[in-house]
């Protein structure tokens, strides 16, 4: 052992190991940039390509009338095939749809048809999955008919399975909105008392605003491209609403509405509307702190009193068995 040691802090080995440990240093230093992507760059050239989409769709509608013209990026042709000749815009897709994929952050006829097809694969891929586990992989003594309902079953969760994968997206999006939205009304407050327009305000928060919610800093930057491009003005902010399908921020839109509407002063607005916010995330922390006791009443049951009596009762036990 003392051989070992001497070895190991041996200058020579000493000097092996901090230059491998240089070496791993170096490569994770640059492994990590191309590794763990930040989404924040992705995201805000997805957000620059999709504003320069709707300055050239606008630009193209003042040019030529009402003609409609589509500057998305197309599905997968396979998948195309499929939705068209089952028609499953028709049977399958709804406007519901088109909102919950907005509110997802997924835009465009691709993630629409690419639903669609996936709202219709994935209940004959359950299907037929749960047909070949129950009558050939797995030594099932019923009868046929019971396996069959199991099969309809699996089936029935295969058709909700896009749907229910969907509300967890929109539900993720939403947190992330929700908790960056205080600050982004505070920096509103700052950038329209400072003498900018909401424009030029929704822009820099939206810069800013990206290090702690990605998609709060692609919806304002989408906000701001519809303010500029859109006829309507009201209408970016009812869009705005609608995208993100909370609360506060369509409180929010509704006094900017109005404020388009009546002049009414943009600072004193959006200072109550910061307060607003802030105690509607206050109150809903309060909430889950409030649920939090009656959460771990169980798990303290189950897994932490069990081990407090093996403590405070095993010497004792112990010593009654040596005694005996």
């Amino acid at each position: 052992m003392i051989e070992f040691v001497n070895s190991f802090l041996n200058p020579q080995s000493m000097m092996v190991i901090f230059a491998a440990v240089a070496a791993a240093a170096t490569v994770l230093t640059f492994a990590m940039p191309i590794v763990f992507a930040n989404p924040l760059d992705k995201r805000m050239k997805a957000v620059a390509v999709e504003r320069e989409k709707i300055r050239a769709r606008e630009r193209e509608r003042i040019a030529q009338g009402k003609q409609k013209i589509s500057l998305r990026d197309s599905p997968k042709q396979y998948i195309q095939t499929v939705v068209d000749s089952f028609n499953l815009s028709k049977w399958v897709g709804q406007e519901e749809a088109r909102l919950k994929l907005v509110q997802a952050g997924y835009r465009g006829q691709a993630p629409y048809i690419t639903y669609l097809f996936f709202r219709m694969v994935t209940p004959i891929v359950a299907f037929l999955g749960a047909a070949f586990y129950l009558f050939v992989v797995l030594d099932f003594n019923q009868p046929a008919t019971v396996k069959l309902g199991l099969c309809i079953a699996a089936a029935y969760a295969g058709m909700h399975l896009p749907l229910m994968l969907l509300k967890s997206k929109i539900q993720k999006r939403q947190q992330s909105i929700k908790r960056a939205f205080p600050d982004t009304l505070d920096l509103l407050l700052i950038c329209v008392e400072s003498g900018m327009s909401i424009e030029a305000a929704l822009k820099k928060v939206g810069d800013e605003v990206g290090s702690q919610s990605v998609a709060l800093a692609e919806e304002l930057t989408l906000t701001t491209a519809e303010l500029s491009y859109l006829p309507d003005r009201r209408q970016a902010y009812d869009n705005l609403a609608k995208r993100t399908d909370l609360d506060g921020v369509k409180s929010v839109c509704m006094a900017l509405t109005q404020a388009e509407k009546y002049g009414t002063p943009l600072a004193s607005m959006l200072r109550v509307m910061a307060q607003e916010n802030r105690d509607m995330r206050m109150s809903e922390a309060e909430k889950k702190a409030a649920g939090l006791p009656p959460k771990l009443t169980v798990p303290m049951i189950l897994f932490f009193l069990p081990v407090l009596f093996v403590v405070i009762l095993g010497p004792a036990v112990i010593k009654v068995m040596a005694i005996q």
